[in-house]
């Protein structure tokens, strides 16, 4: 374990090029333009959640050492949580509140796609992403198409795949 600290220290590592990608990927214009995303700092987050549980779903789902992976994944996302409220101006005695209130509603969202997509119940997938993500009266439904594509295209990819080109989420432009 302390040795892994030290390594992760020296550059970047698999981890950390994946956390970026998975957060570019949420930044993703056609997600605010086209799917109802709001472009808010909580838009962004949720985006950012949807895209990780995606990814995670998808390592869970490969032979070791993936789930191991997995955990240093969200490890190294509730860090780069931890250091972007910080970069926020958030003070020192009120992240670890934050922090909690992000966590929980990771964990919460998480399950809720993730059971959505286990059961393949696309109507479920709509009511959560309408209530987590875009919270207008408009059907998520859009935004529930990219998500099951997405899926789809991740579960093609084998681990040194998804380290090596990162996770392939759905098209940003449907092919004309």
């Amino acid at each position: 374990m302390i040795l892994s600290f030290f390594r992760r220290n020296k550059g970047p590592d698999a981890v950390d090029t994946l956390l970026t990608r998975v957060i570019a990927a949420a930044r993703a214009p056609l997600l605010y333009t086209d799917l109802d995303v709001p472009d808010t700092l909580e838009g962004r987050y949720e985006s950012v959640i949807l895209h990780m549980t995606l990814v995670l779903r998808r390592l869970r789902e490969l032979p070791p050492p993936a789930d191991d992976f997995a955990q240093d994944f969200v490890d190294a996302f509730f860090k780069w949580l931890d250091m972007s409220l910080r970069d926020m101006g958030v003070g020192d005695l009120a992240v670890p509140k934050r922090m909690k209130k992000l966590v929980t509603a990771f964990y919460g969202r998480a399950k809720a796609y993730g059971t959505a997509l286990e059961e393949e119940d696309r109507a479920g997938l709509i009511e959560a992403l309408g209530r987590n993500v875009t919270e207008t009266d408009i059907p998520a439904e859009a935004l529930a198409d990219y998500v099951i594509a997405a899926r789809a295209r991740i579960a093609e990819q084998g681990f040194d795949d998804l380290l090596a080109n990162g996770p392939a989420f759905a098209p940003e432009r449907p092919a004309a």
